[in-house]
């Protein structure tokens, strides 16, 4: 375990325990968010090399245009 996850979990330690438990819920939700997170990203490459090859194919077909040219 890390320094920094330790004085976390000390300090999270000194808290009353519903605001423990909400912290911890807290965590547990990112760190399953991650995880799937991970997964979609690992799982889409296939995809995502695809869609890199279909812009570049329009690219290279003049269908682009620069960014600046599209103002927010």
């Amino acid at each position: 375990m890390t320094n920094v996850i330790e004085q976390a979990l000390t300090k999270l330690s000194q808290l009353p325990e519903n605001q423990q438990e909400a912290i911890a819920y807290l965590i547990l939700a990112e760190i399953e968010d991650e995880k799937k997170w991970a997964e979609n990203f690992a799982n889409s490459q296939d995809q995502l090399a695809q869609l890199a090859d279909e812009a570049i194919a329009e690219f290279k077909q003049g269908k682009t245009q620069p960014l600046q040219h599209f103002s927010v």
